[in-house]
């Protein structure tokens, strides 16, 4: 017994022991939030004041300093986050993750991202401002690298530590500007749709651009091998651990359209939801500069910011800066290929790929005029067929940097104009609004033409010359808007007005958000903070009402059950709104997926079918393709002598969906609650590992909004009927140039990207219920909300 008795004492001290020892290793991790830290290179004292949210106000002698503590504070929070970022685009995840990592790898290193990058910086002014402030905020990360504590994910990885240089903060950039891009999802699937079918299967897809209706305002052979491109992309893409850009929603009221007659500022950029979650905040105040940004990690000057004088952010501009072209290599020499003049040699480059407990890869890349040959990294890719891919990110100057520099130090709107130029790709939306009364939006990106006829939607012949590109356009040519008669300037991923009487080509979304948006700024000229913040909040679709009406009238109402009228009477009087409590999204969002299902999969197939579902056209086409009855699509090409029309494929759709939804939720339709079945959870790389998933995700909670609403909580369609949010807002911010100290913003889950810190996740329910926080710019106020951290000059 006193055997036992011992044991278990001993027992009991051990647990305590192993308690403490755990507490002390994760009070250890916990980021510092005050006190005094010594920093090399620092010229002068700076302090750095942690509000209630943990958004850092960084109080410096010189914009030097404060970069310098930025990035040491940014590493704090982000160090885990900024190594996957910069890992990507050279094709370096293997390292880490090993051979679940090898196919993304492969795909990044072939395009040329890195080489592109260091291309770039040896062109780089070593005495430009934007140089020196950049390598003095990687001064800062590496500091951190070195004294700081190693984030968790590190040691259960096994990540050894390197320095951070401007290369990686390139690398992040091109990964950025990939992530953008639709036509490596879209083109080749719409390749194999013609040359299976015929070009009459594309006019109800609207790839001449029919559906744009709604547009952005200006003032001024081998059948089944294309599609391997859309299906690795999107794959790798899909399962990249950091996510990609989508969409976005952003409005700039003007003094005509406000209450104060001063300008309010909105946006949300749309991104795939990740934990840590995409932006992280930052104020910077100097004698000579004054700033507060969202910045990406790894990257020193913010995408999305303001101060006192003015405010900018993006949404994307969704143009195609990417073109697929078919070579033809020369028979029995497989590095010649065919071009107008003869034929070439292909360039050749080779690259390693280390991958974790195996041998390394070599990867060997062929390039031709157009661009890297992506036989060489994709699998399932005929090599005698090569494609190579041309994109305006690899093939422009790369100016990013002088760009985002440009953006953050605008003197005046000018300034801000010229800065917009740089940016040959990605194309954005760049949004701007300042306390003179200037509203503005101008589309980034290096824009160009081809000759009359050629589709860029589709595979284009690379031997000719014929599909080349013909024409660069000034950038006096690209879409823009300043200070327009309508008051006010707003983008939302659609079309952009004529310039000239051309229309650019894109992946633009479908015109709910915008129809929306323009709708709601039309109809009223007394905006305040307050309802504009109800308005980035907005779960009201104006498009799915009337789909939804095109649907029912297609209906065979003759075979309707009892139960059936009462889902259509729900529908009917839908005003389109996506709320928790709402029942018709749950109902329409099963319609409008089994219609698709029964339309488009018996000549798409499986796979390809789930391909278009997750591309732009595939959410353009709902609304169209519905109202037309007399679409080649209708006909189900698997049923012999029988020929489908829309009655018999909308009724079929609708039994079915009924059906489904008495299985999965009951048969009391009033149970069939949006918030059931559309939720959200945050998920860290390290979360799809179940045993480390409460520890590292955020959520899941159930989530109001929908697919294309301006509130853009966008999901994937499945047969289960279970709408996981894949992403939407990373941030919701509203700057009012009346209370410009009072100005609004929320992000998805919180600041830190560290799970222990008490700032992971403090803003996932406020986010969720559609409130807000202080982007606070007063430094009395911040002194008494805040916690402070002394940096001083390590002699």
């Amino acid at each position: 017994m006193r055997k036992f008795k011992k044991f278990l004492l001993v027992l009991v001290l051990l647990i305590v022991v192993l308690a403490i020892a755990l507490f002390a290793y994760i009070f250890h991790l916990k980021p510092k939030y005050e006190g005094e830290l010594q920093l090399k290179n620092l010229e002068k004292e700076t302090t750095v004041y942690f509000d209630e949210f943990g958004v850092p106000h960084i109080y410096a002698n010189s914009e030097k300093d404060a970069m310098t503590a930025l990035g040491y504070v940014h590493a704090q929070e982000r160090l885990w986050q900024m190594e996957l970022l910069r890992r990507i685009a050279p094709g370096r995840l293997a390292e880490i993750f090993g051979s679940v990592a090898l196919k993304n790898d492969k795909f990044f290193a072939g395009i040329g991202i890195e080489e592109a990058s260091a291309k770039a910086i040896a062109k780089l002014d070593k005495n430009s401002e934007s140089y020196k402030l950049t390598q003095a905020y990687l001064d800062g990360i590496n500091q951190y690298l070195e004294e700081g504590v190693t984030p968790v994910e590190f040691t259960l990885v096994g990540v050894k530590k390197e320095k951070f240089t401007i290369k990686d903060v390139y690398n992040i950039f091109g990964y950025m500007s990939f992530s953008f891009a639709m036509a490596q999802k879209t083109d080749p699937l719409l390749t194999e749709i013609r040359n299976k079918y015929g070009v009459e299967y594309l006019k109800d897809l609207g790839i001449e651009g029919e559906f744009n209706t709604t547009q952005l305002k200006s003032s001024k052979e081998n059948i089944g091998e294309y599609t391997e491109i859309s299906k690795s992309i999107t794959a790798l893409l899909d399962k990249s651990p950091i996510p990609p850009f989508i969409g976005s929603n952003s409005w700039v009221a003007g003094p005509h359209k406000t209450k104060s007659g001063k300008v309010i500022f909105a946006n949300d950029p749309h991104i795939g939801f990740s934990q840590p979650a995409t932006w992280y905040e930052a104020h910077i105040v100097t004698p000579k500069h004054e700033l507060y940004g969202c910045y990406l990690a790894g990257t020193p000057f913010p995408l999305l910011a303001h101060n006192r004088d003015y405010a900018y952010g993006l949404t994307m501009f969704e143009n195609d800066d990417i073109d697929f072209y078919q070579e033809r290599t020369l028979g029995g020499d497989p590095n010649q290929y065919e071009t107008p003049t003869g034929f070439g040699k292909y360039e050749i480059r080779k690259k390693t790929i280390k991958v974790k407990d195996t041998s390394d890869v070599v990867l060997t890349i062929k390039s031709s005029r157009h661009g890297p040959i992506m036989n060489d990294f994709l699998e399932h890719l005929d090599r005698k067929k090569p494609i190579a891919m041309s994109w305006t990110y690899t093939r422009e100057p790369i100016q990013i940097l002088d760009a985002v520099y440009g953006l953050s130090h605008a003197k005046s709107k000018d300034d801000f104009r010229k800065a917009v130029q740089l940016v040959a790709a990605p194309g954005l939306n760049v949004m701007y609004g300042d306390a003179k009364g200037n509203v503005a939006w101008w589309a980034t990106g290096k824009l160009y033409k081809h000759n009359k006829g050629v589709n860029t939607f589709l595979i284009l012949d690379g031997t000719s010359g014929k599909d080349d590109i013909t024409e660069y356009l000034d950038f006096s040519k690209n879409p823009s808007s300043e200070n327009p008669k309508w008051g006010y300037v707003y983008s939302a991923n659609n079309q952009p007005e004529a310039v000239d009487g051309y229309l650019y080509p894109g992946y633009y979304l479908p015109e709910d958000r915008a129809k929306r948006i323009s709708s709601l700024m039309d109809a009223k000229s007394d905006w305040d903070k307050e309802a504009v913040s109800k308005m980035i909040y907005d779960n009201t679709s104006p498009i799915a009402p009337g789909t939804a009406q095109n649907l029912i009238s297609s209906l065979d109402n003759s075979k309707l059950s009892a139960e059936e009228k009462q889902v259509i009477e729900v529908l009917k009087s839908w005003k389109g709104t996506t709320n928790l409590e709402d029942v018709a999204p749950t109902i329409y969002n099963k319609w409008i997926y089994l219609y698709m299902k029964n339309t488009f999969e018996d000549e798409m197939g499986k796979d390809n079918f789930d391909l278009f579902l997750g591309t732009h056209i595939g959410k353009q086409v709902i609304a169209r393709q519905v109202a037309n009855e007399n679409s080649v699509w209708w006909d189900n090409i698997k049923t012999k002598n029988v020929k489908e029309t829309r009655t018999a494929i909308v009724s079929k759709s609708f039994h079915e969906a009924v059906a489904a939804l008495q299985k999965q939720l009951g048969n009391t339709i009033t149970d069939w609650n949006w918030g059931k079945v559309h939720t959200v959870e945050h998920e860290h790389p390290l979360g799809k590992i179940a045993a480390l998933r409460k520890l590292f995700n955020v959520g899941p909670f159930d989530s109001p909004g929908s697919n294309e609403v301006i509130n853009n909580l966008f999901f994937g369609f499945n047969e289960e009927g279970k709408y996981h949010v894949k992403g939407g807002p990373s941030t919701r911010r509203i700057v009012d140039f009346s209370d410009i100290e009072n100005s609004w913003s929320i992000l998805p889950t919180g600041q830190s990207g560290n799970p222990f810190s008490k700032h992971y996740q403090d803003q996932a329910i406020m986010y969720n219920e559609g409130k807000f926080r202080k982007m606070k710019l007063n430094k009395e106020e911040i002194i008494k909300t805040s916690t402070k951290l002394i940096l001083k000059p390590k002699n």
